[in-house]
């Protein structure tokens, strides 16, 4: 599911953050990549006897306990983030530019860890040369327009149904992938984009009733679509930023990934303010938080919240592309969309029939597919 973030998250889907979003190739397997682009844990002590022995064994626990933290980070950052994004809509919140807004204002929030790292590697951030600055442009429109589909996409649709679609990032990115970064397409991949758009199928012909209050048949159609077409863009960025890397920048080090995420989401949240004047919405603002169901202190702290939900999402998908590696994050992200539609059920209600049970099954099956197919092609 849309993470809200570009961060790179390989030559492969999804993904798929961030960005960083979070991408490379995915050619070598998640154990070499795990030392070629990781923080020296591991490449930094060589196994041995005595003393190096213990360095070793406790620099590969450190690396380890830092992946497992980013999973979570970005596992249940990923899944409130949208819940929450969910429930401002279900609540009585009506503006998609707020809604597309929050998704990328957290952004600043990521120059802690990105002046820490450059403060203890003595690096220093990456020139802004023109053609630079216009690749952070038009990857932050991008990103910005992919955010504000997705803004339109949640709101006429369940979350459940929302995050399922979600999964067709994969589809678009393996065929982008394919074409932009020469990424493999084997039997097992293709196996997964068959059962991702039998899934997308099945939740496009399951309308009738599957729909928030208020939504008709229209608004639910418009949602399908803005959905699928973000998850297209996305499956679309990903790819884009591993060709920035590869051929622009002709490196992908934790600092240049942050600074990837941090430029596109700038352009991406001076995007949304504009958006947010021209259209006028701002002024609903003070009007939708006195009519927020649950009161003005629960309107103000579901955007504050979502806003950093996104941003340690980008966090920890930024993390893992460093600690082990794009496809593996990107892989992480796209694990979330099972548990949204589960939590939805509880949260909002959510009515789980046999059709969508199927397509969160055919979803789940493309999904391991295409990990399996990642590892075989390496």
């Amino acid at each position: 599911m849309h993470t809200g973030n570009s961060f790179p998250m390989g030559d492969i889907q999804m993904g798929g953050i961030p960005e960083s979003h979070s991408r490379v190739q995915e050619g070598p397997g998640l154990i070499r990549d795990a030392v070629q682009e990781g923080p020296g844990l591991i490449r930094d002590a060589e196994p041995g006897r005595g003393p190096n022995r213990k360095i070793f064994a406790g620099k590969r626990k450190t690396h380890w306990a830092l992946v497992i933290f980013s999973v979570l980070s970005l596992i249940v950052s990923q899944a409130v983030a949208t819940l929450l994004n969910r429930y401002y809509f279900d609540d009585g919140g009506n503006s998609r530019w707020i809604s597309t807004l929050v998704q990328s204002v957290g952004c600043p929030i990521l120059f802690i860890p990105l002046v820490f790292y450059q403060g203890k590697q003595a690096s220093k951030i990456t020139p802004l040369t023109p053609k630079l600055v216009l690749i952070y442009v038009g990857l932050g429109l991008l990103l910005a327009g992919d955010n504000l589909l997705y803004s339109w996409g949640i709101s006429y649709m369940p979350v459940s149904t929302y995050s399922l679609l979600c999964s067709s990032q994969l589809a678009f990115n393996a065929v982008f992938a394919f074409i932009l970064n020469k990424q493999k397409i084997t039997p097992y991949i293709l196996n997964s984009l068959v059962l991702l758009t039998l899934g997308a199928i099945l939740l496009a012909v399951h309308s009738d009733g599957d729909r928030p209050k208020g939504v008709n048949t229209a608004k639910y159609i418009v949602g399908f679509i803005c959905t699928v077409a973000a998850s297209a863009i996305y499956g679309l960025l990903l790819p884009l930023m591993q060709l920035v890397f590869n051929r622009v920048m002709k490196k992908e080090t934790f600092a240049v990934v942050l600074e990837m995420q941090i430029f596109t989401s700038i352009v991406a949240t001076v995007v949304c303010i504009v958006g947010l004047f021209v259209s006028g919405e701002f002024r609903d603002m003070k009007k939708e938080a006195e009519n927020f169901t649950t009161g003005k202190v629960a309107y103000y702290m579901t955007l504050i919240w979502s806003a950093i939900g996104w941003q340690v999402c980008s966090v920890g998908g930024v993390g893992l592309i460093f600690l082990v590696s794009s496809l593996f994050s990107n892989v992480i992200s796209t694990l979330a969309l099972p548990i949204v539609p589960i939590l939805s059920v509880a949260l909002f209600h959510d009515r789980m029939e046999a059709l969508k049970i199927i397509s969160m099954l055919l979803s789940i099956w493309g999904f391991v597919s295409y990990i399996y197919g990642c590892c075989y092609a390496s």
